[in-house]
C-alpha cells in the first residue's frame, strides 16, 4: 500500500494493489474509488485533501492478527 500526497493539486492517492483499475466510481464529492476487472478496489483518491481530512496528522499502524495468537 502506497499513499502520494501532491500538494499542487491537494489530492491524496491511495494506493491499495498493483491491479490495474478499469474503472472509477465517484463515491462522494472529492472521493473516488478505482476497480480492477473482478470489482475489487485498487486505489482511492481525495480531492481537496486538506479540507476533506486531517493529512497533516496522517499515520499508520498494523495490529498483529487474531489469528497469529
Amino acid at each position: 500500500m502506497r499513499v502520494t500526497y501532491f500538494a499542487d493539486t491537494d489530492t491524496t492517492f491511495i494506493e491499495l494493489s498493483d491491479g490495474p483499475p478499469v474503472e472509477t466510481r465517484e463515491l462522494g464529492e472529492d472521493l473516488y474509488v478505482d476497480v480492477d476487472a473482478a470489482g475489487h478496489v485498487v486505489s482511492l483518491t481525495v480531492e481537496h485533501a486538506q479540507k476533506n481530512t486531517d493529512g497533516d496528522t496522517f499515520s499508520y499502524r498494523r495490529l498483529p492478527s487474531k489469528m497469529s495468537a
